[in-house]
């Protein structure tokens, strides 16, 4: 059985992904958040009561 043989696809497949990892891996981390994070405001905003005209 010609598939259970890892010679000639294995080196290939590590290759590929090794290329992958080094190339696109440092690209891909470099790359800056659009939307930073807003630390949250502690104070305690009072919200104002809705106005229902039926009740």
């Amino acid at each position: 059985m010609p598939q259970l043989n890892p010679n000639p696809w294995l080196f290939i497949f590590i290759m590929s992904w090794l290329i992958y990892l080094i190339m696109l891996a440092p690209k891909v981390s470099n790359l800056k958040a659009l939307n930073e994070p807003m630390t949250q405001n502690m104070n305690m905003n009072t919200t104002q009561s809705w106005n229902w005209p039926w009740t």
